[in-house]
Formats: structure tokens, C-alpha cells, sequence
């Protein structure tokens, strides 16, 4: 469990995403509000996948995007997680004319999820080790993307962010495990400023993982990718360089189940606790955001939101039926479409689906976010807008 302590809460500032929606945090807003679906056919040609269809980054060339130094060698990951901490730090203005977020130095810390790193990395590296004349005949500038916290150094080094730099893995809660390592960070004295979120790339060697782990009823589940990042910082310096705290963190809770049957009591007990230590009742309420999962674990998560809140029925925040399975970047991208919502937002329509929240939240709302993984992983956390 964590709780922030009272009148000392950090909040979260600035965010942005690179995203099947858009390169920029303002694309993820527009087409979440409108709830189109990111998928797209894939080119047989181009992917040797079991699947017909994924959400990509639209116009995702690394050298294109970070330039041609540094990046010969630089994979998928590396490339969405290095973008999206460049426009996070810029504030999505064009790189060669923007000026760096003020008070956040070289002594800022990184707290970056991932699910392995690249899996396509480490398989290529691997065959090219296995079918070369001799096993040592290998790229050795390629390397480094076969290690989970490739994105995360490599993030830091482009950046130049000296601070605490950590690699979290927890497959859909990732996401929320890295806002909770941020948050130790800070109380622990060890970074005033973090930037925290995940990571997740589409490539051949994920998709043939993804079709092999799943099970029959999850096979229609549109694979996804992209990276979100927000910056999480004290109320106070946030305030000092100019900056609207966006949304404070209240508490998070975790837990661990030994199968989706198990998930639905493990989760309904989390968000109870959860509710009880931050005084919340499930009435007050005015958002959950849900991950969406595909299966036996979304039909259990949507079971514990049912169980633990009552009768009470909050607007669904989606952001997987618009960018599709992230995986370990799912629970980062739920928190990012409650941020686009804090700043942004627009009167649902009535073609929209029930339930289903378009319109902005407001000052003093609450928004519940909730995650199950397959692998036993779950866990909540409560945000209130500023």
C-alpha cells in the first residue's frame, strides 16, 4: 500500500504519449475523445505475424524522428520511450526551437516499465549467435537492446538525466508499479522530480509470444504499442516553474492471484482497502479506468469493479479499445487518457456508448484505475484531479 501523506501529496504535471493515435499527447486526447479504434490491417509482406491486424505508431522512423547519430543501432522500444520523454520534456514543442521544462535537471529521476525490453532484440541477437560461423559473430553495438533496462539508460543518456534510473516489469500493471517506485523515490529523499511511465513495441517476435500465451477466447485482441510518460513532482516546485498540477495521487494498492478466478476476489479486496485508507466512497467516484484486458482476466476485473463498488456505476475511461493490447504499457495508458481528461474534454453525444466518459473531470474528482494481469498481477490506483 501507498498513501500520500496529508498536505505533502506530489502531483503529476505534465504528461504526454506516443501513441497508436499520434507521435504527440494531443493526438491520444482527440482520438480518445472520439473513441476511434487505432487497428490497422497488417502488410503480410512487411509482418510474419499470426495476426491480421494491430495498433502501430503511425510514421514511427526512428531516424527520421531522432535523427541519424545514435540511433543505428536502436530498437523499436528504445525509439518510443526516448520520443516520448523528449516531447514530455520539451513540451511537444519541435525539438531544434524548444526550451527544456524548467526544474527539471539532470538530477531527475526515471522510473520506466517494460514487459522483457524488446523481445525482438533478444531473438535476433540470439539466432544471429546460433546460425553465424562461429557464435561470437555478432553485432556487439546491438547488444545493449537485448537487457530489459535498455530503454531506461539509454533514455537517461540521450537526456541527460543523472538521477535514479530503474526498470520495472509487471506485465499490465506496470504502469502503476513504476508510479509507486516514483513515489518511494521521492519520499526516500532520492529525486525531487521523476518522470515515470512504460514502454511497449509491436514486432514479430511479440506477436508470436502473444499468439502462443494466449487462449483461444483472447485471439481477437488487437496487439498495440506506444510509450507514456508523465512527470510526478512536489505540488510546491511544480507551482515555482509555472506548471498546474494536473492530478495528485492518493494511494495504490496491490495484490497477487493464483489464476482469474482468484483475481476477481484479490482485486475487489485491493480496491476496498484502497477506498478505506484514502476515505473515498465508491459514490464519489467519478471515473474508473479500467485495463481492458482481453479474457478470463478482464472478465474478472470488470467482476471486482462490480463487487467492490456496490451499486455504484462510474464512467468507464477505455484507452484499450482505442490503442489496443500495450501490455506492459496498458496501465500507463489508462492513467494518461484520466490526465487528457483533467485538460481536456468535450459533452458526451448520444451515439457514444453508455457509461463511457468523454466529458472533462473536473477540480476535486476522483478517477479509480484498475489493472489485472495474466500473469497474477493487480492492482489500483486512485487519482484526484487538482
Amino acid at each position: 500500500m501507498v498513501n500520500a501523506p496529508g498536505g505533502a501529496a506530489p502531483v503529476i504535471s505534465a504528461w504526454t504519449a506516443v501513441s497508436p493515435l499520434g507521435l504527440r499527447g494531443a493526438d491520444f486526447t482527440a482520438a480518445l475523445r472520439s473513441g476511434r479504434a487505432a487497428g490497422r490491417p497488417l502488410d503480410p509482406e512487411e509482418w510474419s505475424v499470426p495476426f491480421r491486424e494491430a495498433s502501430l505508431v503511425p510514421d514511427f522512423h526512428i531516424r527520421q524522428i531522432l535523427g541519424r547519430k545514435g540511433t543505428r543501432s536502436m530498437d523499436r522500444a528504445t525509439g518510443l520511450a526516448v520520443t516520448a520523454i523528449r516531447h514530455l520534456l520539451t513540451g511537444e514543442r519541435e525539438h531544434d526551437e524548444a526550451e527544456r521544462l524548467p526544474g527539471v535537471g539532470e538530477e531527475t529521476g526515471l522510473a520506466l516499465g517494460t514487459s522483457t525490453g524488446s523481445a525482438q532484440s533478444i531473438m535476433d541477437f540470439t539466432r544471429d549467435s546460433l546460425v553465424g560461423k562461429k557464435p561470437f559473430y555478432v553485432d556487439p553495438a546491438r547488444f545493449p537492446n537485448t537487457v530489459m533496462n535498455c530503454a531506461a539508460g539509454q533514455s537517461a543518456i540521450w537526456h541527460g538525466l543523472r538521477g535514479p534510473n530503474t526498470t520495472i516489469a509487471g506485465g499490465r500493471a506496470t504502469g502503476l508499479l513504476a508510479l509507486r517506485y516514483a513515489l518511494r523515490l521521492q519520499r526516500a529523499g532520492r529525486a525531487q522530480a521523476v518522470l515515470c511511465g512504460a514502454v511497449e513495441e509491436f514486432s514479430s517476435a511479440r506477436a508470436w509470444l502473444e499468439w502462443h500465451a494466449r487462449a483461444d477466447e483472447d485471439s481477437a485482441a488487437v496487439l498495440g504499442e506506444g510509450a507514456a510518460v508523465w512527470l510526478l513532482e512536489p505540488d510546491a516546485s511544480a507551482r515555482e516553474h509555472g506548471r498546474k498540477g494536473l492530478a495528485e495521487v492518493l494511494g495504490l494498492e496491490f495484490g497477487c492471484a493464483a489464476d482469474a478466478t482468484q483475481a476477481r476476489t484479490v482485486l475487489a479486496e485491493a480496491i476496498g482497502r484502497l477506498l478505506d485508507r484514502t476515505g473515498v466512497t465508491p459514490g464519489e467516484l467519478s471515473a474508473v479506468a479500467d485495463s481492458g484486458a482481453p479474457g478470463a482476466e478482464g472478465e474478472a476485473e470488470r467482476a471486482a469493479l462490480a463487487d467492490a463498488l456496490g451499486g455504484a456505476e462510474p464512467p468507464r475511461i477505455t484507452a484499450a479499445d482505442t490503442v489496443g493490447d500495450t501490455c506492459a504499457a496498458a496501465a500507463a495508458f489508462q492513467i494518461a487518457a484520466v490526465l487528457a481528461l483533467a485538460e481536456h474534454g468535450r459533452p458526451s453525444t448520444a451515439t457514444e456508448a453508455p457509461r463511457r466518459r468523454t466529458e472533462p473531470l473536473k477540480r476535486g474528482d476522483t478517477a479509480l484505475v484498475a489493472t489485472v494481469d495474466r500473469d497474477g498481477v493487480v492492482g489500483a490506483a486512485l487519482l484526484r484531479i487538482r
